[in-house]
């Protein structure tokens, strides 16, 4: 009967402590807007902003501005391509997927489509 109860109250904590990491993610706030994203490569700080709709994106960093074809794979993940890629680098597609989401912000992690190294970054929500 000890023993029972013990693993009864011992499943309980195990279930609702597990629960709290079950973060809510609210990806489709962010479909659209106005942004500024932010992510970390070689130690340098590179931040752009874009615009976006359900599957248009023009994003300006270090003042030039493309445009990109953004295609959802479920409500949490996308892929972006280059409209009008000019060179064989600009060709490759992002894989992106939003990790956590707060009420202006998401954090993701992204990587080319078909590679294994992933990066993160952060997004605010400028609108």
């Amino acid at each position: 009967m000890k023993y029972n109860l013990q693993f009864t109250l011992y499943s309980l904590l195990f279930l609702l402590l597990t629960s709290c990491y079950n973060q809510e993610r609210n990806c489709k706030d962010f479909k659209t807007g106005k942004f500024k994203s932010e992510i970390e490569v070689d130690g340098k700080k590179l931040v752009s902003t874009f615009e976006r709709n359900d599957s248009i994106q023009i994003e300006t960093f270090e003042g030039i501005t493309d445009s990109y074809d953004i295609r959802w794979t479920n409500d949490c993940e996308y892929i972006i391509k280059n409209s009008k890629p000019k060179n064989m680098a600009e060709k490759k597609a992002l894989q992106v997927k939003i990790l956590t989401t707060s009420k202006k912000s998401y954090t993701f992690e992204y990587n080319f489509v078909g590679e294994a190294i992933k990066q993160k970054g952060i997004v605010y929500k400028l609108d």
